[in-house]
């Protein structure tokens, strides 16, 4: 869901950037084992993070270098082949990963890619990815997003009465 301003520019509404509807019950509770898995790995990460392509990542963690993964979830087989837009996702990030549900037929999925096996408690990082390092100018542009979305989230659970305030006027997430 977006905000209309004054400006006519949409505003991504807040709210809904972490659970908007589209993710299957499947997809959540993997989101949550994920983000736990990255965390036990020294990961912080943001959920549904809107890219400057226009896609938006499902998981995008940053680790204490300044490495940037993005984590594509796949809740079942039928959602990796009729989503092929993973591929797009690989300009925003040194490392993809795919995060499936533990009888997930892991030999389907690139193997270039990472894996992380997963459930709504935690789960494993199996595979690492190759490895292809962002340009500075395109990791500042992530890192920034990345920035922004997860100071606006605290904000808006913090004071949820200064989102508008905040926001207002302004193109969303600033660049």
């Amino acid at each position: 869901m977006k905000t209309q301003n004054p400006l006519g520019t949409n505003i991504p509404d807040a709210a809904n950037d972490i659970v908007d509807g589209r993710q299957s019950d499947t997809a959540l509770e993997l989101q949550r084992g994920v983000v736990r898995v990255l965390a036990q790995h020294a990961l912080s990460s943001v959920c549904e993070l809107p890219l400057p392509n226009g896609r938006r990542a499902d998981i995008v963690a940053i680790t204490e270098k300044g490495d940037i993964w993005i984590v594509e979830i796949k809740s079942s087989v039928a959602d990796f082949q009729s989503d092929q837009k993973w591929p797009d996702y690989s300009a925003y990030c040194d490392a993809l990963f795919f995060a499936v549900k533990p009888d997930f037929p892991i030999n389907i999925l690139p193997a270039k890619t990472g894996l992380i096996v997963a459930d709504n408690y935690g789960g494993e990082l199996i595979r690492k990815p190759d490895i292809d390092r962002l340009t500075p100018a395109r990791r500042k542009t992530i890192t920034l997003r990345f920035a922004h979305a997860a100071a606006r989230r605290l904000s808006d659970a913090t004071e949820p009465s200064l989102r508008r305030k905040v926001w207002q006027g302004r193109r969303e997430p600033p660049s």
